[in-house]
């Protein structure tokens, strides 16, 4: 037993699991007796992986039992039945068809609950041959776990998001260093970065991790609970034994078969200690030493742009304020055509480059075909025809492949072959970074003929079913095919023959699963075949009211030999999978870079599109303290303006040294955090290689980004709104370098007056002299705008409007100045308040400007505006009938026109 089999205990705390996982059934408890050898079996299989829900395979069907089934029904909506007892109690049980499991299995992981796979390894008949040759053998059929089903090693299409990565992440510690090992099953790259603990929730908010291995050890760290509550849906606690280095270092040279890593890289002590725990946790849930996996890689903060947790949700970059995609910049920006692009940009997106030769690389390829529509439509049809090339790969060398698999493979690489004849014809005008990307979608005719020959048009989806070989391509198959399929023909043969030969016109061949093909005759003629010369041919089998049944020697050869052809044309398809499957796995590596460059064209060509689409510009990328941005806009206000019809209002952002951070005041709903959001996005676009919604763009390189936009409470977690503005905002000015883009709106705003000023003042000087950052502050307090006679490099910009017949019309322009005021009342109006509450709110800022304005103390001025009762007529929202009293003037009405007035008041107020 190995140390992982003995010592991976976990704990998925969304699942209430016990912390047991991938022991061993030799380390089960002691069993139930007078089970009966079928459940005994079960009960084996489920004592050695308790945290699990056991999919125990019998027959066509993948069965739960006990609590299992209890757990489950109610999340798969399947009905819970019963099936024996066990110690006088019901054995409750439910299940689901296996040749449609993996519909019901994407309920079960979103549930939080694991699945054990228990699979049969042979047939009954197999299982009754093998008791035969073994002295005392069971004819119970084998069973075994095949894998381990968990959110993080999911590899099904029907279980994942084909646009985002699938990540499965290991975080380590060990004397103060924190080390996070992740990888994605279908792009098969490990990778391993070591940071500060204050760096760990920076780093998965990038990842987003579908599930993290944490030791349970950490739980005891109390500086460390509120992480772990963050993650709690994802988090797998495994045992501190499992974090043993030298057995993790084992596991990780096992899987590489080498006896250092020092060729891969100089991973420290804690770095190979994730390794080897994410190299091993896949394993054990595979069943298998996985293949695919390629030599890890050291990641590092360096090349990547730092953004939060709070910063991403704030930008809505993967996806919006609600959690959905629509309305993200992820959805916004996706021109893709293939899935495994989608995921590329989706990557690209969540990690904007810091590197300048990268970033102009990735700029480079968007240029040609920003500049080429043609060439951009061509490639962009051509990939439109790709599959998933690097998922169906992935399943083919798990041994969970599918014939449709091969197709996949088969039609990727004709689509790879015309990408590569349409560069190559091109050549001589592309630069050498397309040329690259040209070389690499290969030459694959050989495999791309014998998946063509070999496979049908119409395939199964599982290669158990059979019938996916394509006539002319094995000889030996088409044989047992064509006696398989000409069973009919042969059979209508040979009854014709016996009724020629008995001269019964009613005989029938039927067939049935009891006594297989048969001759059925009538009770009226059954002694003519009882008789000479016939009984000689036709031996009886069975007597029914209603029919006589019979065979022949020759019915029962020819019943054999169909039999046999179905199972041995079954056997021969099966071989032929496999050997094909050797075919394109013995391409695995070559593969794989012809997906990642089909990927990357297809980003390119996607953002090409949208450039094209939405008249975005080059971004010129330097490690300057630029920031020059003439006619800035926000993509995702921008697009859903489009929708409706309307323009987008452009803006200037100009965060060079002499203005390096802005003061930015104005009126709610005059754009200012739009204006704030778009240039950090900007930002993102830029640095992930992109062009971006612009006149002109110049920008240096931002190490990392901060954005504080917008108000949210954590009542979970004991935070107001207030609390939680005052952490995210500590952490920006704890974190922020010279080179960083700071984005802060309305700091100080959640708690009283003075001391949100007091805020919002010391944080404004912290970021111009200690963090010295490229910066954008917004902020009701016009106090704050003095800072601009004593800050040289503060500019003071506002978001303009205009007053116009006591309304004010917001122009969404921002430029240099100072707002008058905030407009709040002019706001308040907009969003519906009732008239009096709008007009005594106007007397009480009349009151305290004025006060203000004589140098009168604040709450001397508060303390004499008197209470004013909203109940009084003259207070109230004005209805109708109000309004017509208003108008009337009795001494101009003579006695009839006062009555029809009095009258028509009546009727008003009936209304």
């Amino acid at each position: 037993m190995t140390f992982a089999q003995t010592h991976f205990y976990s704990l998925r705390m969304t699942a209430n699991l016990q912390p047991s996982f991938f022991a061993e059934p030799g380390d089960a408890p002691a069993l139930t007796p007078q089970l009966t050898p079928m459940m005994q079996q079960y009960w084996d299989l489920k004592n050695a992986h308790p945290e699990c829900l056991l999919f125990f395979r019998m027959g066509d069907f993948y069965e739960l039992f006990h609590d299992d089934a209890v757990k489950a029904a109610p999340v798969l909506d399947i009905a819970l039945t019963k099936r024996g007892k066990d110690q006088g109690d019901d054995i409750a049980m439910c299940g689901v068809p296996v040749h449609s499991y993996e519909a019901y299995l994407p309920k079960l992981i979103r549930a939080g609950f694991r699945v054990a796979i228990a699979e049969q390894m042979e047939n009954p008949q197999e299982a009754k041959a093998r008791a035969k040759t073994q002295k005392g053998g069971k004819t119970l059929v084998t069973r075994q776990i095949i894998r381990i089903i968990t959110p993080g090693t999911l590899t099904e299409d029907s279980f994942l998001d084909s646009a985002r990565a699938n990540y499965l992440a290991v975080l380590s510690e060990s004397m103060g260093e924190f080390s996070v090992a992740w990888c994605d099953l279908v792009q098969g790259v490990p990778y391993v970065q070591s940071m500060p603990w204050n760096d760990v929730p920076t780093l998965l908010s990038r990842l987003n991790p579908a599930e993290l291995v944490v030791s349970q050890k950490m739980m005891s760290a109390e500086d460390k609970r509120e992480f772990l509550d963050a993650q709690k849906d994802i988090i797998t606690y495994v045992a501190p034994v499992r974090y043993d280095s030298e057995s993790a270092k084992r596991a990780a040279l096992r899987q590489y078969s080498v006896t250092s890593l020092d060729s891969f890289g100089a991973f420290s002590k804690n770095e190979t200690t994730a390794l080897g725990v994410l190299l091993d946790y896949i394993a054990l849930t595979q069943k298998q030493q996985v293949s695919l996996l390629l030599p890890p890689r050291m990641a590092t903060v360096a090349g990547v742009v730092a953004i939060d947790a709070a910063t991403r949700r704030n930008l809505e970059l993967m996806q919006s304020l609600d959690g959905g995609r629509k309305g993200s910049l992820l959805a916004t920006i996706d021109r893709t055509q293939t899935h495994a692009g989608a995921r590329l940009l989706a990557e690209q997106l969540s990690a904007p480059l810091t590197e300048l030769a990268a970033i102009n690389e990735r700029l480079s390829r968007i240029e040609c075909f920003v500049q080429h529509d043609d060439w951009r439509d061509a490639l962009r049809t051509m990939l439109k025809a790709c599959p998933d090339l690097p998922r169906a790969l992935t399943r083919l060398s798990l041994q969970r492949g599918s014939p449709r698999d091969l197709a996949i493979v088969r039609v990727a690489l004709e689509s790879a072959t015309k990408l590569r004849f349409f560069l190559n014809q091109h050549a001589h005008e592309l630069n050498a970074d397309l040329k690259k990307l040209g070389m690499q979608l290969g030459e694959h005719s050989s495999l791309i003929d014998v998946l063509s020959r070999a496979l049908k048009s119409e395939l199964p989806f599982l290669a158990r079913d059979g019938g996916f070989i394509a006539p002319n391509y094995n000889a030996q198959l088409d044989e047992l095919v064509s006696l398989r399929d000409d069973s009919k023909k042969l059979i209508a043969g040979l009854q014709n023959k016996y009724v020629q030969q008995t001269k019964i016109t009613t005989l029938k061949i039927r067939h049935n699963n009891v006594i297989g093909y048969h001759v059925e005759i009538t009770p009226a003629q059954a002694d003519k075949l009882l008789q000479p010369p016939f009984n000689q041919d036709f031996i009886h089998r069975q007597t029914l009211s209603s029919a006589v049944r019979f065979t022949t020697n020759e019915l029962a050869e020819l019943e054999r030999k169909t039999s046999e052809a179905g199972d041995k044309a079954l056997q021969i398809e099966l071989q032929l999978f496999d050997e094909l499957v050797q075919k394109v796995l013995a391409n695995f590596d070559d593969l794989r870079v012809v997906a990642g460059a089909m990927a990357q064209l297809d980003v390119a060509t996607a953002l090409a599109e949208i450039s094209v689409e939405q008249n975005w510009c080059k971004p010129v990328i330097d490690d300057s303290d630029a920031f020059d941005i003439k006619g800035g806009r926000h993509p995702v206000v921008e697009a859903s303006l489009k929708v409706l019809n309307k323009n987008f209002i452009a803006n200037d952002c100009d965060l060079s040294a002499a203005s390096r951070l802005w003061l930015v005041t104005g009126p709610n709903m005059a754009g200012k955090s739009t204006f704030l959001r778009q240039n950090a996005l900007l930002v993102v676009l830029a640095q992930m290689g992109s062009y971006v919604p612009a006149a002109s763009a110049h920008i240096g390189i931002v190490d990392k980004l901060f954005s504080r936009v917008g108000a949210a409470d954590d009542l979970a977690r004991g935070r107001s709104t207030f609390m939680v503005e005052m952490i995210e905002t500590a952490a920006i000015l704890h974190q922020a370098t010279a080179k960083s883009l700071v984005i802060l709106d309305e700091i100080g705003r959640g708690t009283a007056t003075f001391d949100g000023l007091s805020i919002a003042w010391g944080s404004l000087e912290y970021l111009y002299y200690q963090n010295k950052c490229r910066g954008l502050f917004a902020t009701h307090y016009h106090e704050l705008t003095v800072l601009k006679d004593q800050l040289p490099n503060l500019r003071c910009a506002t978001a303009k409007v205009k007053e116009w017949e006591n309304e004010i019309i917001f122009l969404h322009e921002v430029g240099e100045g100072i707002a008058e005021c905030s407009y709040g009342l002019h706001v308040a109006q907009l969003a519906g308040l009732p008239a009096a509450v709008i007009a005594r709110a106007g007397a009480i800022l009349q009151q305290l400007e004025s006060g203000k304005s004589v140098g009168q103390n604040k709450n001397t001025v508060i303390a004499s505006a008197k209470p004013q009762d909203f109940t009084s007529r003259a207070l109230r929202d004005k209805s109708a009938v109000d309004k017509a009293i208003d108008a009337l003037n009795p001494d101009d009405y003579s006695p009839k026109e006062a009555l029809e007035k009095l009258y028509a008041l009546k009727s008003l107020a009936k209304q």
